[in-house]
């Protein structure tokens, strides 16, 4: 055996939406560097109608054949309730939680014009309420037990937005709030969490025409989701994007800004350009306390009054 794999023994990881595609990669990764694997996937199609139990027991044979150890669970990450079954399913079988990573999603096509309240909620509650609905029940356990690992799936979408995605778009941009509230409020306990920014083709990409994609499977974003969930993580807080062996880190900037004791709209005209300049980049990290840095920085502007901080 190589010594210097980073494995997962004894632990104990939630994995949802792991019977298909990225899910399924990241349940199989982990499994074979010694993870116990509790794979949630209701089997819902890709608008998220129906129930098959199949892909998530498919997954878990696998694992299983390959030597390692895995449940299946088929609840569903869209209720309280769903959510509280998939983490207890851990703690009734193996008595602990170690590692969530929420990689359930469905997606529902429409534009801004047309897309029904509907279709824009049921988006909502499987990415966004889904990712709450497992990490408030995932999350106390973590902190008495004094270690845990999250991750949570957003998208370059949730950053910069798409065409005809705007339910995906909100949910995945409020899932970078919520990990950024996790990793605040357990840093002192132990847990980390971490976003992950996925590019794969996987059944998402239907309708999509995909020949022109260079290699984008699974398994080249499953290494930068099994660091974010092994006890060697050294971060918390922050987004990795991993898309066609590309992996790097997304964080969120500012430019330096402008100070006036006053100001008129005229003189927002005036100081556009160097408002909006990013020639000399702030980066206020969530973790330790980004909006704490951010307020005294713009607080430091003001008492200077010479617009430097």
């Amino acid at each position: 055996m190589n010594q210097n794999l980073l494995r997962f023994d004894d632990r104990v990881a939630v994995i949802t939406g792991a019977g298909r595609g990225l899910g399924r990669s990241y349940a199989l990764l982990l499994a074979s560097r010694g993870a116990k694997v509790v794979v949630n996937d209701p089997g819902a199609s890709l608008k998220g109608e129906g129930v098959n139990a199949g892909p998530a027991h498919e997954v878990v044979r696998e694992i299983k054949d390959a030597g390692g150890e895995a449940i299946a669970c088929t609840d569903s990450v869209a209720t309280p309730a769903g959510g509280k079954a998939i983490i207890d399913a851990a703690l009734d079988r193996y008595g602990r939680i170690d590692i969530l990573i929420h990689n359930a999603g469905i997606v529902r096509r429409a534009s801004l014009k047309e897309i029904t309240y509907e279709d824009f909620e049921l988006v909502l509650d499987v990415h966004l309420r889904g990712a709450f609905h497992v990490v408030r029940p995932a999350f106390p356990v973590m902190c008495k037990a004094g270690y845990g690992r999250i991750v949570l799936t957003s998208s370059i979408n949730g950053l910069y937005g798409n065409r005809n995605v705007v339910n995906y778009c909100v949910a995945k941009a409020g899932i970078i709030g919520l990990s950024n509230v996790v990793a605040l409020e357990g840093a002192a306990e132990g847990v980390k969490s971490n976003v992950i920014l996925p590019g794969a083709v996987t059944r998402m990409a239907e309708g999509l025409d995909t020949s022109a994609y260079p290699p984008m499977e699974p398994e080249l974003v499953a290494p930068v989701v099994g660091w974010l969930s092994h006890e060697s993580c050294s971060i918390t807080g922050e987004m990795l994007s991993s898309m066609a062996g590309r992996a790097a880190r997304a964080y969120v900037a500012e430019s330096r800004g402008v100070y006036r004791p006053q100001w008129t709209i005229e003189q927002v005209v005036e100081s556009i350009d160097t408002i909006r300049s990013t020639d000399s980049p702030v980066i206020f990290a969530p973790v330790p306390a980004g909006q704490i840095d951010h307020i005294r920085y713009s607080f430091g502007m003001a008492t200077s009054g010479s617009g430097r901080s």
